[in-house]
């Protein structure tokens, strides 16, 4: 369990990470500060307005990964 809040500063390093290695296809800053994510170059983008919003997404996009690595080397 966490003892801080998250940060979007936190959720950027997550973010850009995922995206150099090619789990997002897209990730930018709004003009309000919300991100804006993308998984696939055809799947729908995803807005997330709050760290705490970005680090689940994150946390779903490593479970879906794991998931497929564990699937795949069966």
């Amino acid at each position: 369990m966490r003892t801080t809040t998250a940060t979007w500063a936190e959720a950027d390093s997550w973010l850009a990470v995922l995206h150099q290695r090619g789990h997002l296809h897209r990730v930018e800053t709004g003009p309000d500060g919300a991100r804006s994510v993308q998984r696939g170059r055809h799947s729908r983008p995803w807005t997330l307005h709050h760290p705490v919003l970005a680090l689940d997404f994150v946390e779903d996009l490593l479970r879906d990964s794991r998931q497929r690595d564990a699937e795949a080397s069966r």
